[in-house]
């Protein structure tokens, strides 16, 4: 029997809310902070629907992005050493990672800072204290977006 491919946005919103119920895990996300209490926010918020590593620096969450295979990357603008920002403009220029979601997650929450984000190449600009709800929510819209 076929399975007919989902039309409309919502039909794929659907459909993946179906897969992300039968197959718990099956997307992997990176999140990337230098807040040890954050990361565990993050892992905590996610860790029933996704499988979540953490990195707290870009040199590890290069080094994750190259040997895991990662579906959405959630960076923090401010790290020290290498900020977010420089990390997705680095992701960015790298073919293979040119489609890889990526979401801001920061306490930066201006207008500036937004913009800065996207032209860095974010994908989409969230700002801490996080919505669960809302996280969870623009993760699967932009999973189901990449997954095509």
């Amino acid at each position: 029997m076929a399975i007919a491919k989902p039309n409309t946005k919502h039909e794929q919103a659907h459909k993946f809310k179906l897969m992300s119920a039968t197959a718990p895990q099956t997307f992997t996300i990176l999140a990337v902070d230098d807040s040890p209490i954050v990361r565990q926010s993050i892992r905590q918020a996610l860790h029933q629907q996704y499988s979540v590593i953490v990195a707290d620096n870009a040199v590890d969450a290069l080094s994750a992005i190259y040997h895991q295979n990662i579906d959405l990357l959630l960076l923090d603008v401010t790290m020290p050493g290498v900020d977010g920002l420089e990390l997705c403009r680095t992701v960015r220029s790298l073919p293979q990672f040119e489609n890889l979601p990526i979401i801001m997650l920061t306490a930066r929450d201006g207008a500036f800072d937004k913009v800065q984000g996207r032209l860095a190449g974010a994908t989409e600009y969230l700002t801490k204290p996080f919505d669960r709800e809302k996280l969870l929510e623009t993760i699967q819209r932009l999973i189901v977006l990449a997954k095509g």
